[in-house]
């Protein structure tokens, strides 16, 4: 079977406050941030954030809701760590570069042959770096992290289970991954030619409590894959349905929301997955208005070249996303 999904598209997750979640994010990690903008969903005004590598790649886009009103809750069911890809051999540039911050670390560890740091953001999230060969992308650039040290894009994503059995089904079956490796409780999958931007691990915790579903500061949100076009996108629904994943529906399945129009799954581990309609404008009669929130916010999206996803922050309550394909959401 040809299956749709090419790889990672973003990643989204919530935060705690906004001004803590962008200097992390562009003087930790050495994002680019790409856009400001607000969440569409409820009516509480949430600031919707883009950071990015240097073209702002589809596969290196990081969205953050910095959702300090509640705290989520982390466990299984959940993406517990979000991988940056990295040059090879320069892990201790990373670790002094943490270590000066002050940013909370692991050290230097390995998973599957790969050399890695696990470390956190203020709200709890968990990142890596992870060191690569084989990743052409271009990073971005700081006063204190260069080009030669700085992370292209996403490698990939940890997600908890508590059982792996019914997700490797899910992935392989429903969604054309494969499984490359076992080693202890990590089961990594791929797509495609596999590595960066394309690899999923599964982390085995058969004792870790359900984490929250809902936003919540310090929790992620989902994992986008991406497809190209819509009738992909029809002929991935159609994979879910033969396989009998449509119980799985979930609440918002039916919404148009932001940027995306989804037809939502959990797998069976809890993820949640949502075949994405397409990331277009929404303009013009029926678009959602939303007022942004008033605090201003130091290190705003730059004006230059931002590739597909825009850079205009006057556009905070409207979407000016262009259209970069279809996604499925995790």
């Amino acid at each position: 079977m040809n299956y749709p999904v090419t790889g990672i598209h973003h990643i989204t997750a919530c935060a705690g406050a906004a001004q803590q979640d962008i200097d992390f994010f562009t003087q930790i990690l050495g994002l680019r941030m790409v856009k400001q903008t607000v969440l569409m969903d409820g009516s509480i005004p949430i600031y919707h954030l883009y950071y990015a590598n240097a073209n702002a790649e589809p596969g290196s886009v990081m969205t953050t809701f910095p959702y300090g009103q509640k705290a989520g809750r982390q466990g299984s069911g959940q993406i517990s760590s979000t991988a940056y890809s990295a040059p090879k051999g320069t892990l201790p540039f990373w670790k002094d570069h943490f270590d000066r911050h002050k940013i909370q670390h692991a050290g230097i560890q390995e998973r599957f042959g790969q050399r890695l740091i696990r470390f956190q953001h203020p709200a709890g999230l968990s990142f890596e770096v992870l060191e690569e060969a084989n990743d052409n992308r271009q990073g971005w650039t700081t006063k204190e992290i260069g080009r030669s040290e700085a992370v292209r894009g996403f490698f990939g994503t940890v997600l908890s289970m508590r059982e792996v059995a019914e997700s490797e089904r899910f992935f392989t079956e429903a969604l054309g991954f494969r499984k490359t490796g076992v080693e202890g409780a990590f089961h990594r999958f791929e797509v495609g030619s596999g590595g960066p931007g394309r690899t999923l691990i599964l982390h085995h915790q058969p004792d870790r409590p359900a984490g929250s579903w809902t936003f919540g500061a310090g929790t992620v949100h989902h994992v986008a894959l991406a497809v190209n076009s819509r009738e992909q996108l029809e002929e991935q629904k159609g994979i879910y349905e033969e396989l009998g994943f449509t119980g799985l529906r979930h609440q918002r399945s039916l919404l148009l929301l932001f940027h995306v129009r989804p037809v939502s799954r959990r797998n069976p581990g809890g993820v949640l997955v949502q075949p994405g309609g397409g990331i277009l404008p929404r303009r013009g009669p029926g678009a959602p208005r939303r007022k942004a929130p008033s605090a201003a916010l130091v290190g705003a999206p730059d004006t230059g070249n931002a590739g597909p996803f825009g850079t205009d922050p006057s556009s905070r309550g409207r979407a000016v996303l262009k259209t970069v394909g279809r996604i499925i959401d995790l």
